[in-house]
């Protein structure tokens, strides 16, 4: 790396930088400053693809080299990345100037929350300048999840293409989460919202999804494709007759011919999408095919597919299964494992299932238990797919009263035989939110 090459396009970076809170964007100054800073990418850029700017308790640092001695200029730029909540930016080979004008623009306006900036980035088609933000609670990201898919839909209720900026963005935190805290997001798709249940089935299945990835071993851009399959795989039930959708009871021939389209008509939405791998296509065409290649739709028989749309549709089964809908009652996590394993081989990718399972446990986070002395406590967390000790928050006494203060108990492995069943958290009024 062309170490004083760096120093020079940080130097100049952080110059414009304190240009704009002095000069209108587009003065001359500026463009001067952001046209050096091209420049001297350029040698840069042979040597890789992508350059990281960013803050180390407090201090500015590039690549590996830190700028130890502050100036006026590089202090503007650290106080930029932290007004922003950054923990950095990379910039990417391709990089223009224009894209550095436009970042500092939006970074003058303040009032910024990091995600806000990063997806008006990708609306202004700046996609060569990635903020790099501090890792954010798992709520958070679920909740944005939400937010996205819910656009998502509107846009296809409308008939508009949906962006794919936002998804791309949302999915990406949604597996660094899953990386960094392996049951977290997992557990909140235990928390139903049964008035929105288009949109969190959506996010759902993506969280699920890269748990099975995750699971699997699939590495992170893999993950990445598979959780923005699941999040748009069911789009083209927006194209169905929402009382066949939810109609209660069973459906005739003409009702069931009518949900069979939607993996095509989905398909069809997503193809139009900008910048949608063609795995993601896969995933949403071919997640009721089932391992068997039995399922539908059957124009997909003999076609060689990707393996992430066996995991999406592990994924799928899942979320269905432990969601109340008006044609079935839910069923545990624990409960939908036994049920998902009597399909295994048939409707389910066998291997993909069992490693799913291992990743959540004997007993997955969110599931009630009752112990042998009578307590009845809430699974919160599994060590790992190779201990799979559990903690466990006890929440009612040996006599069924309601504890004040709940406490946390550790239950190893070779113990797990104190759990003498599962309890129905709706039926003591448990309520998964607060815990989770």
């Amino acid at each position: 790396m062309d170490i004083e090459a760096l120093k020079q396009f940080v130097q100049t970076l952080a110059g414009a930088a304190q240009s704009t809170r002095l000069y209108p964007l587009g003065h001359p100054l500026i463009n001067r400053q952001l046209e050096i800073c091209i420049r001297h990418l350029a040698p840069l850029f042979t040597e890789k693809n992508t350059l990281r700017l960013g803050l180390a308790e407090g201090v500015l640092f590039c690549e590996d080299y830190v700028f130890s001695e502050s100036n006026p200029a590089l202090a503007e730029m650290t106080r930029l990345l932290q007004n922003l909540d950054l923990e950095g930016m990379e910039v990417r080979a391709g990089v223009t100037a224009g894209e550095l004008a436009a970042f500092f623009a939006l970074a003058g306006e303040g009032g910024w929350q990091a995600h806000g900036l990063e997806r008006t980035l990708a609306e202004q088609n700046v996609r060569h300048i990635i903020p790099l933000i501090k890792e954010d609670d798992p709520r958070k990201v679920f909740s944005r999840a939400l937010a996205v898919a819910e656009q998502i839909c509107q846009d296809v209720a409308l008939s508009r293409v949906p962006s794919s900026d936002a998804a791309a963005v949302v999915v990406r935190d949604m597996v660094r989460s899953t990386l960094s805290n392996r049951h977290a997001l997992t557990a909140l798709t235990l928390i139903k919202d049964y008035d929105n249940y288009t949109f969190q089935h959506s996010v759902n299945v993506a969280v699920i999804a890269i748990a099975v990835g995750r699971a699997c071993g699939l590495p992170e851009d893999q993950l990445q494709i598979l959780g923005l399959g699941g999040l748009l795989h069911d789009l083209g039930k927006l194209k169905v007759d929402i009382g066949i959708i939810n109609k209660p009871g069973r459906l005739t021939p003409e009702e069931f011919e009518a949900i069979k389209l939607h993996p095509t008509a989905g398909a069809s939405i997503v193809e139009k999408m900008k910048d949608i791998p063609e795995q993601v296509v896969d995933i949403v065409r071919g997640h009721h095919l089932h391992y068997n290649r039995q399922g539908y739709p059957d124009d997909l028989a003999g076609r060689p597919l990707s393996p992430l749309v066996d995991m999406a549709a592990i994924a799928d089964a899942f979320d269905a299964m432990t969601t109340l809908r008006a044609y079935r009652r839910p069923v545990s996590p624990r409960q939908a494992g036994h049920s998902m394993r009597e399909s295994a081989g048939s409707l389910l990718h066998p291997d993909f299932l069992e490693k799913f399972l291992r990743f959540l446990g004997p007993f997955p986070v969110g599931t009630a238990v009752r112990l042998r002395g009578g307590e009845i406590a809430l699974v919160v967390a599994v060590a790992s797919e190779q201990r799979q000790d559990l903690r466990l928050k006890v929440l009612f006494d040996s006599t069924g009263a309601h504890l004040e203060s709940p406490y946390f108990l550790d239950l190893p492995e070779e113990h797990l035989d104190r759990i003498i069943g599962e309890v129905d958290p709706f039926l003591v009024d448990i309520d998964l939110g607060q815990h989770l």
